[in-house]
C-alpha cells in the first residue's frame, strides 16, 4: 500500500464488507444511539432557540411563560405529526418521500432541495452556535479565534462522518450525557430554588403583561408574541431528523424510530420549556458576548461554594463546554440525514447518480463531503455579512435556516392531511389524526410566514434564492437523465433481440432458441465483456466485438458488478434481491450468445465500488484465460461537456487505468447516444450500423448507463 493509502487507512479505517449478512445490524443504530445521533440535533437548538425567542421580547419578558408553555406544546405537536409519517413511510426519507407519494414529484423535490439547504445549515447552526457557547466563558481577548475554531471543528466532524455513522454517533454520546445531566441539574436548581418566590414572580410577570398590554394594545402584544415565536422557531428545527434517518436504524425500525421520537420530542419539550421559564425566574438579560444560557449560569451558580471554594464557575465550565460540544454533536444530523436525502433524491435522478454511492466504508462519502463544503461557506457567509454590533454569526444562519425548515414541515402535514382525508371512510382513526397535522400546518406557516416576513433582508431572501436554485438544478439533472433512459430504449428498439422476438431469432437463422454451448476452453481466445443489466447496450458492445473481430472470438465471458448503493444497503433481503437481478442478467446474455453461436460463461462480484471490484475480476479471469481480452462499452455523447461528466461516473475510464497497472489490456467499445427525443410522426433512423462503424481503445465499463 502507497503511503497516501496507508495514511487514507490511518484516518478513514479499514474497509467493511458489504457482502457481511450482519455487516447492516453492525452499523444501525439502537433508539438511544439514535436519539444521540439524530435526536442531538432538536436538543441542542435549546441552546439558541429560546435564546432568540426571548431576546425578541425585549421588555415584555412576562410573555415568556406562555412563551414557554407553547414552545413546549409546538413540539409535541409536530413530533405527533412526525411519529404518523414514521409509520406511514417506514422505509425513511421523511419529508422529501412524503411530499413525494401524496403532492407528486415536482412537489416532493421542493421538499428535498429545502431539505438539503436544511442540513446544509444544520451543519452551520450547530458548529457555529457550539463556537459561542465554548467561547461564552473564555476572556473577550479569545473571540478572533472563535471562526477559525468553528471551522476546525467542522473539518473534524466531516473526518468522523467519512469513517461511519455509528463510529462517530458512539465517541460522541458521553457528551450527551453531560449535557443532560448538567441541564437538569440547572433547571432543577431554578424550579426548586425558586418555587418559595413564585407568588412574587406571578405579581411580577402579571404586572408586566399589563404593562404590555397597555403601551403595545391587545393586538400588540399578540404581534410581540407570534413574532417571538416565530423567531425561536429554530428550537424546533430537529424534529425531522428522525423520521428522515429511519434507515440508519436497528429492526424493528418502526418502533425504534417512534422510541427515538418520544425521547426526542420529551427532552426538547422539557429543556427549550424549561429554559424560557428560568430566564424570567431569574431575571437573566441578554449581554454582550454571551448567550442566555451563560448569562442563567452566571446568575443560578454566582453563590454556589463549599468550604470557601467555589465551584460554580467550574459548573459554569462544565455545562457550557457540555452544551458547545453538543451543539458539534447536533451538526451530526446533517451529516447522517443530508447525504441520506440527497442518495433517495439521486435514486430518483433529480441529483447526479453518484450522490447513491456507499463508499468502501459503507458512507455516503461524496453527500459527506459535499454537506461538509456546503456548511463551510454557510458559515463564511454569515460571518462576512453579519453585522457590525453582532458578535455571533447563528443569527443569521438560524434565519436562513428556519426558512427551509418549515417549508418542509409546512409540505409534510399538508401531504399527511391529504392522506387522511383521503382515507376518512375506511380509517376510524382519521378523526384522532387529522387535527394534529392540520394544527401542526397552521403553527408551522405562522413561523415561516413570520420569518420570512421579518428577516426577508437579513439572510432570508438568500435560502429562498439558494434553494430555488437547486429545484432548476435538480429539473435540469431529471430532464437529462430522462432523455438519456430515451435513448437507451430507442437503441434497444434499433437492434435485434432473439430473447423476445421471434422474428429477432430468425434473424440470427435460428427458429427456436438454441442450447447453450458450454464455458470457454482456457487455451481459446476468449472475450471478457462487461455487462449491465440485459439490454441494448451490452448486445451492442458483443455485436461491436464480433464486427471488429470477425471470427477471432469463439467464446465470451459476461462480468457485471452488482453495485451495492444506499438504495440497496437496507438490509440482507435487498442484498440478496441484488444478487438474484444481476444472475438473471447475465443468464440471458449467455442465452444470447449461444444465439450468436458463442460458448459463454459468467462471473460477477458485489461491492461498492465498480472499479476496484471490477479489476479484481478481469484479473482473475485472465488468469483463467490468458488469451481472454477485456471489453467493455461506453456511452458516449456528441458534446464532451462537464455537465455530462459530472453526472456520469465514466466508470469505465477508471477501471481502464487500474488495468493499465497491472498490465492488461482493455478495449473500450464506445456508444454513442442520440439524446434528441424524436418528434411525433419523424422517426430517426436506425443508428446501429453507424455505431457499429466507430470502435476505440479507451477503456469503460459494459453497456452502462453511467
Amino acid at each position: 500500500m502507497s503511503l497516501f493509502g496507508r495514511i487514507r487507512r490511518a484516518v478513514l479505517g479499514a474497509p467493511k464488507d458489504v457482502k457481511d449478512p450482519h455487516a447492516f445490524h453492525k452499523l444501525s443504530l439502537v433508539a438511544l444511539l439514535a436519539w444521540v445521533g439524530l435526536g442531538a440535533d432538536g436538543l441542542s437548538s435549546s441552546s439558541y432557540g429560546p435564546d432568540e425567542a426571548f431576546k425578541a421580547l425585549g421588555e415584555h419578558t412576562g410573555l415568556a411563560v406562555f412563551l414557554g408553555v407553547a414552545a413546549a406544546l409546538t413540539v409535541f405537536i409536530i413530533s405527533y405529526g412526525y411519529s404518523r409519517i414514521i409509520e406511514e413511510f417506514p422505509a425513511g426519507g421523511g419529508g422529501y418521500v412524503v411530499a413525494t407519494k401524496l403532492l407528486g414529484p415536482k412537489t416532493g423535490v421542493v421538499s428535498g432541495a429545502a431539505l438539503l439547504v436544511d442540513y446544509v445549515l444544520t451543519i452551520a447552526v450547530s458548529v457555529s452556535a457550539g463556537a459561542d457557547a465554548i467561547f461564552s466563558f473564555l476572556p473577550p481577548h479569545f473571540q478572533p479565534y472563535k471562526f477559525p475554531f468553528a471551522l476546525v471543528g467542522l473539518a473534524l466532524l466531516t473526518l468522523l462522518n467519512l469513517r461511519g455513522v455509528k463510529e462517530s454517533v458512539t465517541a460522541i454520546a458521553p457528551v450527551f450525557v453531560v449535557f443532560l445531566l448538567t441541564h437538569a441539574v440547572v433547571l432543577l436548581a431554578v424550579l426548586i430554588g425558586k418555587a418559595a418566590d413564585f407568588p412574587i414572580v406571578s405579581a411580577e410577570v402579571s404586572r408586566n403583561i399589563s404593562e404590555s398590554s397597555q403601551s403595545l394594545g391587545t393586538f400588540g402584544v399578540l404581534a410581540l408574541f407570534a413574532r417571538a415565536y416565530s423567531l425561536g422557531g429554530g428550537t424546533y428545527t430537529g424534529i425531522e431528523a428522525v423520521s428522515n434517518g429511519i434507515g440508519i436504524m436497528r429492526e424493528p425500525r418502526v418502533a425504534t424510530a417512534k422510541r427515538t421520537m418520544v425521547l426526542m420530542a420529551t427532552s426538547l419539550a422539557i429543556t427549550a420549556g424549561g429554559l424560557l421559564l428560568c430566564y424570567l425566574l431569574v431575571g437573566a438579560r441578554p449581554e454582550a458576548g454571551k448567550t442566555m444560557n451563560a448569562v442563567l449560569l452566571d446568575r443560578v451558580t454566582a453563590d454556589w461554594s463549599v468550604g470557601g471554594w467555589h465551584f460554580g464557575d467550574a459548573f459554569s465550565v462544565v455545562t457550557l463546554v457540555s452544551e458547545g460540544a453538543l451543539l458539534f454533536v447536533a451538526a451530526q444530523a446533517g451529516f447522517i440525514d443530508g447525504p441520506r436525502v440527497m442518495a433517495n433524491m439521486a435514486t430518483d435522478s433529480w441529483l447526479p447518480h453518484r450522490f447513491a454511492a456507499l463508499s468502501e466504508r459503507l458512507t455516503m462519502r461524496n453527500g459527506v463531503v459535499l454537506m461538509g463544503g456546503a456548511a463551510a461557506v454557510a458559515l463564511l457567509y454569515a460571518h462576512e455579512t453579519r453585522p457590525a454590533d453582532a458578535t455571533s454569526d447563528v443569527g443569521t444562519l438560524v434565519v436562513m435556516y428556519s426558512i427551509n425548515v418549515f417549508l418542509t414541515f409546512s409540505l409534510s402535514n399538508i401531504a399527511m392531511c391529504r392522506l387522511w382525508i383521503r382515507r376518512r371512510r375506511e380509517e376510524p382513526k382519521w378523526r384522532r389524526h387529522l387535527p394534529a397535522h392540520l394544527a401542526a400546518v397552521l403553527l408551522c406557516l405562522t413561523i415561516l410566514v413570520v420569518t420570512v416576513i421579518e428577516k426577508f433582508v437579513e439572510g432570508g431572501w438568500v435560502t429562498l434564492v439558494v434553494t430555488s436554485a437547486l429545484v432548476v438544478f435538480c429539473l435540469f439533472v431529471k430532464r437529462h437523465y430522462g432523455r438519456v433512459v430515451g435513448a437507451i430504449r430507442r437503441l434497444d428498439h434499433e437492434l435485434p433481440d432473439p430473447m423476445r422476438s421471434a422474428a429477432d431469432l430468425r434473424h440470427f437463422g435460428h427458429e427456436a432458441p438454441p442450447a447453450l454451448l458450454g464455458p470457454p476452453h482456457a487455451d481459446e481466445p476468449v472475450a471478457v465483456l462487461f455487462v449491465g443489466g440485459y439490454g441494448g447496450l451490452g448486445r451492442h458492445a458483443l455485436l461491436t466485438l464480433e464486427r471488429m473481430f470477425p471470427g477471432h472470438f469463439n467464446a465470451v465471458v459476461f462480468v457485471s458488478v452488482a453495485v451495492v448503493d444506499s438504495d440497496v444497503f437496507k438490509g440482507t433481503r435487498e442484498l440478496e434481491a441484488l444478487e438474484a437481478r444481476t444472475q438473471q442478467h447475465l443468464a440471458a446474455y449467455e442465452q444470447f450468445a449461444a444465439v450468436l453461436g458463442l460458448r459463454a460463461t459468467t462471473a460477477y462480484s458485489v461491492g461498492t465500488e465498480v472499479a476496484v471490484e471490477a479489476e479484481k475480476l478481469a484479473q482473475e479471469l485472465v488468469g483463467r484465460f490468458p488469451k481472454a481480452l477485456v471489453v467493455a462499452g461506453q456511452i458516449i455523447f456528441e458534446e464532451d461537456t462537464s455537465w455530462n461528466r459530472m453526472l456520469h461516473n465514466e466508470t469505465a475510464f477508471q477501471i481502464q487505468r487500474r488495468l493499465q497497472h497491472a498490465a492488461v489490456p482493455m478495449v473500450v467499445l464506445p456508444v454513442q447516444l442520440d439524446l434528441a427525443a424524436p418528434r411525433a410522426g419523424v422517426a430517426h433512423p436506425p443508428r446501429t450500423g453507424r455505431l457499429l462503424a466507430r470502435p476505440s481503445l479507451a477503456g469503460a465499463p459494459p453497456a452502462s448507463a453511467e
